[in-house]
């Protein structure tokens, strides 16, 4: 594919990397290499990294995978991390959360310590619909160590939930899809709406279709939009395109495309 041209310095901070030989199911994989390639054509200058999502399983490995093939490569790596509780979205959930246990796969908060300390990682990401919540005792790590935490945002876990969880501690809270996967609008809408409220959350652009619910969030909260590719699902090219199209400022987009990550992720930033 042709190398996309345009004035911007960007960041992405949603791509999912395949390190080892088993590619989980319902995954697009892409090695390092064509990541690394793909990246460049489409002209963007760092990206955050981490594995994909594998439930009931220890990322442990995974995630020294993915920090192994960021060496070297304009890669941030954030490690994936999972819990016991499922997102309170009905009875049902806040029933099994009350007999929910930890089991060997679990993110411990020593795990959290040791990510956070291992100057290989810069944040954590988690899909709560698919690998649960963290326990408060995780989330307490989380708050002391102050990485920023990407999260998957959508039906199977609501803004509703995510605020009620994770909107009022002191990491940042980066919303992936605009909260609404798969392209549920109503909840992209109501994870805007969340953000008058609070101070250290931001919305991530991958897989957000809608040119309207991009506009909105950027003409009112021009701080708070991050560009994310969502690669593989997506070509980083076709990700920019959508953002460059949009109907609001260069300045709007200087925001989206770099300015507001690397405020929030500093190792994004040129100096690194």
């Amino acid at each position: 594919m042709l190398e996309l041209e345009h004035e911007f310095r960007v960041v992405d901070v949603h791509a999912r990397l395949q390190t080892g030989a088993a590619v989980p199911a319902g995954t697009t994989p892409l090695q390092p290499d064509r990541l690394e390639r793909e990246m460049h054509q489409a002209g963007i200058v760092r990206s955050v990294v981490f594995p994909p999502v594998s439930p009931e399983t220890s990322y442990v490995a995974a995630n020294n995978g993915v920090a192994r093939h960021s060496v070297e490569r304009p890669f941030i790596a954030f490690a994936r991390i999972n819990g016991v509780d499922e997102p309170a979205t009905n009875a049902g959930s806040r029933f099994r959360n009350a007999f929910s246990r930890q089991q060997a796969h679990h993110t411990t908060p020593e795990d959290v310590e040791q990510y956070a300390y291992d100057d290989r990682f810069h944040g954590f990401v988690l899909d709560p619909a698919l690998d649960g919540l963290p326990t408060d005792d995780v989330l307490e790590v989380l708050d002391d160590v102050s990485l920023p935490l990407l999260i998957s945002g959508g039906e199977g876990a609501p803004p509703a939930v995510l605020a009620d969880r994770l909107f009022d501690r002191s990491f940042p809270v980066i919303v992936s899809h605009f909260g609404g996967h798969p392209l549920n609008r109503e909840l992209m809408h109501e994870t805007i709406d969340h953000l008058e409220g609070t101070e250290d959350c931001y919305l991530e652009t991958s897989a957000v279709r809608y040119r309207d619910v991009l506009e909105r969030a950027l003409l009112e909260h021009p701080d708070r939009v991050f560009f994310g590719s969502g690669v593989p699902d997506c070509h980083p090219n076709v990700a920019i395109m959508e953002i460059l199209t949009l109907d609001v400022s260069a300045d709007k987009l200087h925001r989206a495309f770099s300015k507001n990550a690397c405020r929030v992720i500093e190792a994004l930033g040129p100096q690194w």
